[in-house]
């Protein structure tokens, strides 16, 4: 661990995957810990970072709300110059973290956009859509979604334009956070395993596809 970062797996590995946090719990959130150990094990380098707001959180205390657009996507900008020279890498994160790096991710042009839990529209607002960038993206694109996710469920994804780069992997009964009803017989933990499976594969899938 660095001073600003989490750092998991190898340090020599083939790829790496810059993973940002959601609106409302850190990096090292259960969440993000079981999706960022999840994925290195398949020897892929997973590295995670704090916005501003989030890092003032934590060094001062203070419930400070997200920071405005431009300083998130800044933010992002700057953690991909610091890395995208050690060699290959993704880009992510969980909802609005996932959702800022969709916004420049036919910038920096990584090798795969990740987003898990995509915040398709605001809680409650259906018709105040995310996903006017989404129907032009031209990076190959995972977006892993809860079937009844409150921000975009199955029913409603399935109408929206989007792009054909976007490929989603639904995980049964999972609300924002995948975690599924117990009647279901589905656990959080085993749709979090299940999702950094199917992120790991898609990465090595796509560094497989540019040798």
């Amino acid at each position: 661990m660095s001073q600003d970062h989490l750092i998991d797996g190898p340090d020599d590995a083939a790829l790496r995957l810059l993973l940002a946090h959601g609106a409302g719990a850190p990096m090292d959130s259960d969440f993000m810990n079981a999706i960022a150990q999840g994925v290195a094990s398949f020897g892929i380098q997973v590295i995670r970072f704090e916005f501003p707001y989030m890092q003032r959180r934590r060094t001062e205390g203070v419930q400070a709300p997200p920071n405005k657009e431009g300083i998130l996507l800044d933010a992002w900008r700057e953690v991909i110059k610091k890395y995208r020279k050690q060699g290959p890498f993704a880009i992510g994160g969980k909802s609005l973290g996932g959702r800022m790096a969709s916004l420049i991710a036919d910038e920096v042009k990584p090798q795969t956009l990740v987003c898990l839990g995509y915040p398709f529209h605001p809680p409650g607002k259906p018709e105040k859509l995310r996903t006017a960038h989404l129907d032009k993206l031209k990076t190959p694109t995972l977006i892993v979604q809860g079937t009844r996710d409150t921000l975009g469920n199955q029913e409603e994804v399935a109408d929206y334009q989007l792009s054909k780069a976007i490929e989603i992997t639904w995980l049964e009964d999972g609300d924002h956070s995948f975690k599924p009803r117990k009647k279901s017989g589905f656990t959080e933990e085993g749709h979090w395993q299940i999702a950094a499976t199917v992120v790991a594969g898609r990465l090595l899938r796509g560094l497989k596809g540019k040798k």
